[in-house]
């Protein structure tokens, strides 16, 4: 494999990627990529939205904009700098998950770059996107066919990079057990609040919490809180993300929630567009958030490092930026597993 043409092809994918997240002209785009795939792109954003009802237009653009935009030149050559093309290819079987849009990109992205070959499983409810997005990678790039394979079963995988629930992750260690593999399970992201943001910060707080829904696991689903901090400090914040209730889908699960509290009289804070109460229960369902006060710094770290394997990112002053949750680079890897290492050392 030619690294350098491949970090060329994913860069003009990513190109375009960023320009589909904006929607931008079509004249905007490389030629090829517009000649051949523009409007096959726009009718699969439409296919997607129809086929999965928590993929909205809003949030499929986000995915390709933020995926596009880790896709520079730049970003990839600086990414793969320190890992080997592998010698020896092996099949790699990769079972996607398709909670938010392109979920799965990384995984097939990193199975490429590493010089194995990828034997994709596309998650239900994400079968839309992914096929197109590799049609136009093999276009670029006509040799990369023999390294990317969407399959229905993985009969012939030599390793496995599967993510999915823990109940899954159960079936994935039996079934696979034999293999080298990757297993993720569930996990979910906090944000810890000092009291000194600005309401800008928090404004950007919003972001992390409601992209995708909350459907993320670098969704944050849960606050830390300093004793005595006043909640309507966010809830002014992130007013602006109030049309998320107008998601039907979205609007079931905060209609659902909020009768289930009522009836079992817990107490809840709500705004019109996400509930939240009071829990140190680390993972909340779509709609509701959860928060706790803390009274020490010790304490909250405290709660962190309990709860660590479960967590997939820190938002905060002293953490990951508020806002950036879901645009996270190229070497931050799900679970803090670098799969690059685990796919060159096999």
């Amino acid at each position: 494999m030619d690294r350098s043409r491949t970090i060329k092809t994913f860069s003009v994918l990513g190109d375009s990627m960023k320009k589909w997240g904006i929607k931008a002209e079509k004249a905007a785009f490389n030629p090829f990529v517009a000649g051949e795939f523009y409007e096959r792109m726009q009718t699969a954003i439409l296919g997607a939205k129809a086929h999965n009802g928590w993929f909205s237009e809003e949030s499929i653009r986000e995915s390709l904009l933020s995926i596009g935009e880790s896709l520079s030149e730049e970003n990839l050559s600086a990414w793969l700098e320190k890992y080997p093309i592998v010698k020896r290819p092996k099949s790699v079987g990769l079972i996607l998950a398709g909670n938010i849009p392109l979920v799965g990109f990384h995984d097939i992205l990193a199975t490429i770059v590493s010089g194995n070959k990828a034997h994709i499983k596309l998650s239900r409810d994400d079968q839309v996107l992914i096929p197109l997005l590799l049609e136009i990678v093999v276009a670029l790039q006509p040799e990369l066919t023999e390294q990317i394979n969407i399959v229905d079963r993985l009969n012939d995988a030599e390793a496995v990079i599967a993510t999915g629930s823990d109940n899954t992750a159960r079936y994935f260690e039996k079934y696979f057990g034999h293999l080298p593999r990757v297993i993720r399970k569930n996990r979910t992201s906090v944000a810890v609040i000092n009291g000194n943001e600005s309401p800008e910060e928090l404004k950007e707080l919003g972001k992390d919490i409601f992209t995708y829904f909350g459907l993320g696991c670098r969704n944050v689903s849960h606050l830390l809180l300093p004793k005595g901090y006043d909640l309507d400090n966010i809830f002014g914040a992130i007013v602006d993300y109030g049309e998320v209730i107008n998601h039907h889908k979205y609007c079931n699960n905060y209609d659902y929630y909020k009768a289930i509290f009522l009836m079992n009289q817990e107490k809840i804070i709500e705004n019109g567009f996400v509930l939240t109460r009071e829990i140190k229960e680390l993972f909340a369902p779509v709609a509701v958030l959860h928060y706790h006060f803390y009274e020490s710094e010790e304490e909250a770290k405290s709660y962190l490092k309990e709860h660590e394997e479960k967590i997939q990112a820190i938002i905060g002053k002293d953490y990951i930026p508020f806002g950036t949750a879901q645009t996270p680079a190229l070497d931050d890897y799900a679970d803090s597993v670098d799969t690059m290492e685990f796919l060159t050392s096999l």
